[in-house]
């Protein structure tokens, strides 16, 4: 076995990688730039409203449906912003979807919630601001 064959073998055997085959891996694909993120961080703190945050997966839109139907019963009229572009996400610091925002606070992550949840959520963001 060739010298240079032998210690291909040896780094594949544990895992050791050479710098050349190095990358960089993003959990975002690489789309966090400076710019995108600066632009998420003023779309963050310029709306409020009520927001979901994730990529519009059944979860997602489950808890998007749960809060739409909190709204309805607590007789609000307020429309709700699916965000799913993840440098938006990110700019709240959820690293978990799905997320529910509440003028820009973020008051649930990582769990869809059920109507009667979000009720007391918005109750109590209400009472509390």
């Amino acid at each position: 076995m060739a010298k240079n064959m032998k210690e291909r073998f040896t780094m594949a055997l544990f895992s050791k990688k050479n710098k050349k085959e190095e990358t960089t891996s993003y959990c975002c694909g690489g789309n966090c730039d400076p710019k995108s993120m600066a632009k998420a961080e003023t779309a963050k703190s310029e709306s409020a409203g009520v927001k979901v945050l994730g990529s519009g997966c059944a979860k997602c839109n489950q808890l998007k449906e749960a809060t739409k139907a909190a709204l309805e019963q607590l007789g609000m009229d307020t429309a709700i912003d699916h965000v799913t572009d993840f440098s938006q996400i990110a700019a709240y610091g959820v690293m978990t979807t799905p997320a529910l925002v509440i003028d820009g606070k973020v008051v649930s992550y990582g769990k869809v919630l059920k109507t009667d949840e979000v009720v007391k959520i918005l109750k109590d963001f209400l009472s509390h601001g």
